[in-house]
Formats: structure tokens, C-alpha cells, sequence
């Protein structure tokens, strides 16, 4: 079968590329093409639009852009037409996704959403939307499948692909020694950068994590280089500082690391499944007036996925204004040695791992997805 699938930033293009190995093994003769990354295309998929040319975030950045999110819309609908795929397979990116899929069900394609919008954060009056336009809705998170009962919506939960895609990395068992020996870096403990895999971010979030450095002499401060980013993108926050970026070992840079700063997102839970003890990052445009618009219409108490799964503050969030010197050196100092935060937060990490079940999500939602495509099209 024809598989059209859209993801707009590094988390979804991870997910949808294992997905896509699943769905292979469950649909030999598969075809896929869609909006996506390098891992997508890697794992045989016809990109139309790299996510690094279309992702946009923040309130008043999406407004600066409408003009370009409206034309990329346009262009999308266009090319899901013209190839006229079994299945259109939406992963996150809510604002976008959502309004292919309202075009998609009204040209009659069949719609599914694999990873579900966040929608119980801020925005529950798109569960309509949801119920409305989506055939399908495959939810990673525990927590969503009882939000979504209470409209009335079931969804299929079969766990957590990024337990996955950890459990398969490469460099499993090797040594803080061997690590360092590899990239040529001095023998002193590492404090892991995740600054996001989008422009915006590096700029309203990098340089507050860099000015840890001076702070923290006896440390050595590495950047997790983004998929989407270059060598480019990263220099002009860099000029004059001894901060390596290392590119494609995200998950092996936090397993060396005493701790992570980490800018909200997927990144906030892979570093907890890899039990790194860290700190979240959120900053953007805007300040105390975007900081104002967040606390207006964000409906949860958290941000990141590792408190809003636990229910508790397991893990603390430094947002806009809160994001300063002196607020990331007071909780760097309180994880990075051996003592009751960081024994706490470690022995958090322990119950949330429990919570994200075993591996093989991506599996098996690739085989229901199969099923539930088969279903739906031979009642057609």
C-alpha cells in the first residue's frame, strides 16, 4: 500500500522512520512518500519538504509566518493528491497536520495520526477536530488514552517508540574512557547541551546554556548536534569557547554525561530513560509577554513529558523569563554531585521507565496500523 506521512521536526522523523521499518515488515511491497528528515529517507521515504525548511515555534513566530504555513499547506494538499496514497499517516506537528488532515478527509483519503497532538497542554477544543477528521489515533503516552475517553475517542496505546529506539542504539556498554578517547576530549566530566533541532531555539536558548562554562571550570560542556543543524548554525554562538558539537550521538553523549540541559520536548524524555539528570531549557520570542500567553492558555502544570508523566516536578523547568544565569547555575549545582536532588530525580527516572513499558512499540503499532488500514479499506 501508498503511504503518505507527515512529520515536521527531528522527534517525529525518528518516530516515523521506525515506524516505517515496522510497516515493511507488515507491508512488503510498501511505498512511502511524505514531509520528513534524513531518517525517513534513510529508512526509504521520498521526501517532498525537509522539516528543517518548514518547522516554526512560538506564538509569535508562527505568526511572522503564516504566509510561508499557509503556502506549505497548500503545496502538501496538492502533492497528496496527485499521488494518491492508501493512507495518510500524520505524526505530531498539531497546527499543520491538522489542517492537511481537515483537506484529506474532505478529498476522501483515509486519515491516521500516529503520536497524538498535544492537545490536553493547550488546546482541547481540537479533540472536535480529531474526532472529526481522523480515522485513526495511536497515542504514545499512557495518560492520552484516558484523556481522549473522556470525548468519547478510543485510541490504540501499545507504548512508547522512543524506549525503542533507545534500547537499539549502538554503544551500549562502552566506557566514560572510550568515549572521550574517540572524540579527543580531556578527561573531565561532561555536561550535555540540547538546544533543539530548530534555529529559533538555538537562538533564544544556546547562549544561556553556554554561559554555564565559565561557572563550571572543572566540567567540559558538549553540544548534541542537532540532525537538521551544520557547523554553520552553531558558530556564531561558539566564537571564542572551547565546546565541541558532536553530531549524530545524541544518545550516547548522555549516557557519558554527568548532566544535560535540555530544551523542552522528546529530548526532555530520552535523557530521562537514559537516567541523565538534567535541567529543562524553553525560551522564545517575546519574553514575559510570551511567558504571559503560556501561562493563559497552557491547560497542564508542566512542559516537560517527564513531569507531565509522572504527574510531580521530577525534573525542573526553567521557562522565558526563569531561563538565567543564575537560575541554571543553582540547579546545575544542586544535580551534577552525588547527593538527595540527583538521588531522588535518578529514583524518578526508575518508576517513568517502568510507566513507558517494554520495547517493541514501534512494532506494534506498525502491525495494527496494517490491520486497521486493511479493515477500513476492504470496507471500501
Amino acid at each position: 500500500m501508498k503511504y503518505y506521512i507527515i512529520s515536521g521536526e527531528a522527534s517525529g522523523d525518528l518516530h516515523a522512520s521506525n515506524l516505517m521499518k515496522g510497516l515493511k515488515r507488515n507491508d512488503e511491497q510498501a511505498q512511502f512518500r511524505g514531509w520528513g528528515g534524513d531518517m525517513m529517507r534513510e529508512a526509504g521515504c521520498e521526501i517532498v519538504r525537509h522539516y528543517k525548511d518548514t518547522a516554526i515555534m512560538g506564538f509569535l513566530t508562527v505568526l511572522k509566518n503564516l504566509g510561508k504555513i499557509k503556502e506549505n499547506i497548500r503545496l502538501c494538499c496538492k502533492d497528496i493528491t496527485e499521488w494518491q496514497p492508501d493512507v495518510l499517516i500524520l505524526v505530531d506537528y498539531a497546527g499543520f497536520n491538522l489542517r492537511v488532515a481537515k483537506f484529506a478527509k474532505s478529498a476522501g483519503f483515509t486519515v491516521f495520526y500516529y503520536i497524538s497532538p498535544k492537545l490536553w497542554a493547550w488546546n482541547t477544543g481540537r479533540v472536535k477536530k480529531i474526532k472529526k477528521y481522523v480515522d485513526r489515533m495511536y497515542v504514545i503516552f499512557p495518560f492520552e488514552k484516558e484523556f481522549y475517553q473522556k470525548y468519547n475517542y478510543p485510541v490504540d496505546y501499545e507504548g512508547n517508540p522512543l524506549v525503542d529506539a533507545i534500547a537499539l542504539r549502538p554503544h551500549q556498554a562502552e566506557r566514560f574512557s572510550e568515549f572521550i578517547t574517540c572524540y579527543q576530549l580531556p578527561d573531565k566530566p561532561i555536561i550535555a547541551l540540547l538546544a533543539g533541532s530548530r534555529s529559533q531555539e538555538l537562538k533564544h536558548v544556546l547562549p544561556k546554556m553556554l554561559c554555564m562554562t565559565r561557572h563550571f571550570p572543572d566540567y567540559q560542556f558538549i553540544i548534541a548536534g542537532a540532525p537538521s543543524m551544520t557547523e554553520e548554525d552553531y558558530e556564531p554562538y561558539l566564537k571564542g569557547m572551547n565546546v565541541p558539537v558532536i553530531y549524530g550521538q545524541t544518545y550516547r553523549l548522555l549516557k557519558q554525561s554527568r548532566a544535560a540541559l535540555v530544551t523542552s520536548g522528546t529530548a526532555t524524555l530520552e535523557t530521562a530513560i537514559l537516567k541523565t539528570p538534567q535541567v529543562v531549557c524553553y525560551s522564545g520570542e517575546g519574553g514575559a509577554f510570551s511567558y504571559l500567553l503560556f501561562k493563559l492558555f497552557v491547560k497542564v502544570r508542566y512542559i516537560s513529558l517527564v513531569n507531565l508523566i509522572m504527574g510531580q516536578e521530577v525534573v525542573k523547568e526553567l521557562l522565558m523569563q526563569q531561563l538565567n544565569k543564575k537560575n541554571i547555575k543553582k540547579e546545575l549545582q544542586q544535580i551534577l554531585p552525588e547527593g538527595p536532588v540527583r538521588q531522588k530525580m535518578l529514583k524518578n527516572y526508575e518508576e517513568l521507565n517502568r510507566r513507558l513499558g517494554e520495547p517493541g512499540a514501534s512494532e506494534r503499532f506498525a502491525r495494527q496500523i496494517v490491520k486497521d488500514l486493511r479493515f477500513i479499506l476492504g470496507k471500501k
